[in-house]
């Protein structure tokens, strides 16, 4: 039984893993779905140990503030209003800066697997490939900033 649990835990530690380098694949490269799943699932190949290492290392802090958020916002029963909501919005910021922090160290974790397996990184296509997500940028005219014509 005990057995069964450990690799359930490392199926879904896997699992997670090749989630989270799909979702960097799927902005930085032209495959999405299960072709993002495929391509993160061959980067991971030699580099699986430092990714489990760095989701783990992701995941304690956020187990830990979602503890403290619990114990201190949902339980805190000896606090008041103004105590929880500040304890509440600490949360939020510690939560927030752990998950664009590990947003970041996604992104590294991609190029180090694709330098691993020597695939070439061009800079200049990504540049162009990134810029969809940029735009064009556009000034506003006066007159579409104007409300009095607005039709409802």
């Amino acid at each position: 039984m005990v057995v069964m649990g450990i690799f359930y835990i490392a199926g879904l530690v896997y699992l997670t893993v090749i989630w989270q380098l799909a979702s960097v694949v799927t902005v930085l490269e032209d495959s999405y779905g299960f072709k993002a799943m495929m391509k993160s699932n061959e980067l991971m190949k030699g580099k699986m140990g430092l990714s489990i290492l760095i989701i783990l290392t992701l995941n304690v802090p956020s187990f830990l503030i979602y503890l403290l958020s619990n114990k201190l916002v949902v339980q805190g029963l000896r606090l008041g209003y103004v105590e929880k909501t500040a304890y509440g919005i600490l949360c939020l910021i510690l939560l927030s800066h752990l998950i664009l922090f590990g947003h970041v160290i996604h992104s590294v974790l991609y190029f180090v697997c694709k330098s691993y397996h020597h695939q070439n990184i061009d800079k200049s296509a990504l540049s162009d490939h990134l810029e969809v997500y940029h735009g064009e940028y556009e000034p506003l005219k006066a007159k579409d900033v104007q409300l009095e014509h607005y039709q409802v």
